[in-house]
């Protein structure tokens, strides 16, 4: 995907549902700003739903879409943001579920390490493991 001085960089963006289990997952290069897969991650959310997202993702344009289609954006304002959004810090605790669906893929060791030098090889070995991961969450409810 990308490069750097460290060799090749990945960064998963992931959407989540409410118990953590992964919707929908893009890839971009490591060196691209996270917004870039925003748009192609929120696209056909539910009507009132809650959009949760870290700093990084708070642009015009992406509280904008999830505007648009009647999403509250629950995302902290950067620190040189001039305008003001409402922003509940209680709720924002629940993006801990995005974190833990981070650190489950983790804890596999080629997506950790980052084996697969095709982009789309990579992507298909998250994909497989997010299908484990509910499964698991089926199993552990019955």
């Amino acid at each position: 995907m990308g490069r750097s001085r460290g060799g090749l960089t990945t960064k998963i963006h992931a959407l989540v549902d409410a118990e953590g289990r992964p919707i929908r997952i893009a890839l971009t290069p490591g060196q691209a700003h996270d917004g870039t897969a925003a748009e192609e991650l929120l696209t056909n959310l539910k009507p009132g739903a809650t959009l949760l997202a870290d700093k990084a993702y708070d642009s015009n344009a992406i509280r904008q879409q999830a505007q648009e289609q009647d999403v509250w954006a629950n995302i902290p304002p950067k620190s040189n943001r001039r305008a003001s959004f409402v922003f509940s810090a209680f709720v924002y605790r629940y993006r801990n579920l995005v974190e833990r669906f981070f650190n489950k893929l983790k804890r596999f060791r080629a997506i950790a390490t980052r084996y697969d030098k095709n982009p789309e090889n990579f992507l298909a070995a998250i994909r497989l493991i997010s299908a484990r991961i509910w499964i698991r969450s089926y199993e552990s409810t019955t």
